[in-house]
């Protein structure tokens, strides 16, 4: 009889904090791929447009992987999926919402050789040794899925983002029995989303953001500016519900936003009546109270729609006083900056700002406490792995399952690259894979290192200092200078004898070069670096990057 394999779980992004999901499933020479997500760069991250799990354990076992199943369309679960389809040819599994926005990305990146499945909720699908099946459930977009793996160790949950609606906007509610039958016929492994485990009780109905609408677009006597996410269909389908019930024309705008109601119009999970929506080019046609204006830039972004507007140097729209602008998101930790900056902005143009949860125009798309200790109640899981949040949210999450009657010894708690690994007798974390953090910049992905952050985090906060040299060849004899030029370091003229003992202390440095008959460039450069910086921090508590450059004549 044929050795039993055993079955690896290995999580390449969304451990240990939110984004960039992304996790191995293997089995034998089988992997599945669960989501390929992005996150977006911190302050500090200067230049680097996205941040993409580092895939190299999948591009060395390219020949293994079976195929990349995706449990939702937003961004943190989709976004590197052109990034891993560019290195990795794998058949892409999702439903019809999330295979539509998955086609607007891949054709944006130029991906043409690509295998979309479309599944249905209710569908498995034989992919390797493993039988994989799609349970819908409900998000802040439609057509979300949660993921079971029937393996030969045995059955693993992956939940995917989920919450318990009762009164989804699409009218769908989660499909509780499939999880209580999996749970009943024996579950292994259950994996769940965790970005809401520190928050008590439940998370309330997307519904219950009409009512807020509603009263918002009451109160509004000149147009109404709405930002949320580009992906979150369900809460643009009740922002144009509640436009159409106050007879206000609706415009979108922003790329994402365009692109994204368009894709779900065409496959039907946006309705709108026709003669709604109108072009950009048309909002002047129409008095102030009959115009909703969807946009981009919730999170405070420096190139969405809203962030533009509150900068006044949008082309098609320029705030004006009576303007109500409706922040339909909170932001995301580490944007509370650019949000904050862009309320003041809209303010200051004479808008009436309504954010985020103060007046009930955003809810959580994640599950609270009790909504997760039901989740564990039905799927009764022997080992259980929270994935999709921070430490601090990953380690409640534990607890709770603690409480859900799960061994403490069963819950596994890891960060991005560990193996952990299951019989169906036992599970328990091995050894790590490569795991990271790859920085796509322009066209360049993962040629900016944290060795180049570093560099751009120096030169931000200090600037820098060349020191130019011109010496004699095969010489350390100087024909010319050293001449010093600072940028983003001190402004010269204001600091002329700053510049003028450091001129006197390179040209020591190249002195004393010559008399010990020095004539390596590196060395000199060196010398020159190291006098240079410590002379400037004695003077300025600074450390600025020192640049020696050196001709030969």
């Amino acid at each position: 009889m044929a050795k039993k394999e055993k079955l690896l779980v290995i999580p390449l992004g969304g451990l240990g904090e939110i984004g960039k999901n992304m996790t191995v499933i293997q089995y034998g020479d089988d992997i599945v791929v669960i989501d390929a997500g992005l996150a977006f760069p911190d302050d500090d991250m200067f230049g680097i447009d996205l941040v993409i799990p580092d895939m190299s354990y999948l591009i060395e076992n390219k020949d293994k992987v079976r195929a990349i199943v995706i449990t939702h369309g937003h961004e943190d679960h989709i976004g590197s999926l052109s990034y891993l389809l560019n290195e990795v040819n794998a058949p892409v599994y999702a439903t019809k919402l999330v295979c539509g926005l998955i086609e607007g990305k891949l054709k944006e990146n130029h991906i043409t050789n690509y295998q979309l499945n479309e599944v249905h909720h209710g569908d498995e699908v034989q992919i390797g040794c493993m039988k994989v099946g799609f349970i819908h459930t409900n998000h802040s977009i439609p057509d979300a899925s949660a993921l079971y793996f029937r393996t030969p160790v045995g059955t693993i949950v992956h939940t995917g983002d989920f919450k318990m609606d009762l009164t989804p906007v699409d009218g769908l509610p989660m499909d509780i029995h499939k999880f209580a039958d999996l749970g009943r016929r024996g579950v292994l492994l259950l994996m769940s989303d965790s970005t809401n485990a520190e928050r008590p009780g439940y998370t309330e109905s997307e519904t219950t953001v009409s009512v807020a609408f509603r009263k918002a677009f009451g109160e509004a006597k000149g147009r109404i500016i709405l930002a949320t996410f580009a992906s979150n269909i369900s809460r643009i389908q009740q922002a144009i519900n509640t436009a159409v019930l106050f007879k206000r024309k609706v415009t979108v705008l922003g790329r994402s936003m365009v692109n994204n109601v368009q894709i779900a119009i065409d496959l039907g999970y946006l309705e709108v009546p026709d003669g709604v929506l109108i072009e950009p080019d048309e909002l002047n046609r129409y008095p102030a109270d009959q115009v909703l204006i969807l946009t981009t830039g919730s999170q405070g972004e420096p190139m969405a729609g809203l962030s533009r507007m509150a900068s006044n140097n949008h082309r098609s729209v320029s705030i004006m006083p009576g303007d109500t602008v409706i922040i339909s998101a909170t932001p995301i930790p580490g944007n509370e900056t650019g949000v904050g900056r862009t309320i003041d902005n809209l303010m200051k143009l004479g808008a009436t700002v309504i954010a985020g949860r103060d007046k009930r125009m955003h809810v959580s798309g994640h599950a609270s406490q009790e909504e997760l200790k039901i989740m564990l109640s039905l799927i009764k899981p022997k080992y259980f792995i929270p994935v999709h949040g921070e430490y601090r949210m990953l380690r409640k999450h534990g607890e709770l399952a603690v409480q859900m009657g799960v061994a403490k010894d069963h819950v596994l708690i890891g960060d991005n690259g560990q193996i952990f690994e299951f019989s169906n007798r036992s599970g328990h974390k091995t050894g790590h894979v490569n795991a990271g953090r790859v920085f796509v910049d322009g066209l360049g992905v993962g040629d900016v290192g944290n060795i180049v952050i570093r560099d751009r985090q120096q030169l931000a906060m200090e600037g820098v200092v060349i020191v130019v040299m011109t010496l004699a060849k095969g010489t350390s004899h100087a024909l010319a200078g050293p001449d010093i030029v600072s940028r983003g370091f001190v402004y010269v003229r204001d600091s002329e004898e700053l510049m003028r003992e450091a001129h006197e202390k390179v040209a020591a440095v190249l002195e004393r070069c010559e008399a010990g008959n020095i004539r390596e460039w590196a060395v000199i450069k060196s010398q020159v670096r190291d006098t240079l910086s410590r002379y400037l921090y004695e003077k300025t508590r600074r450390r600025p990057m020192i640049l020696p450059i050196i001709m030969e004549v």
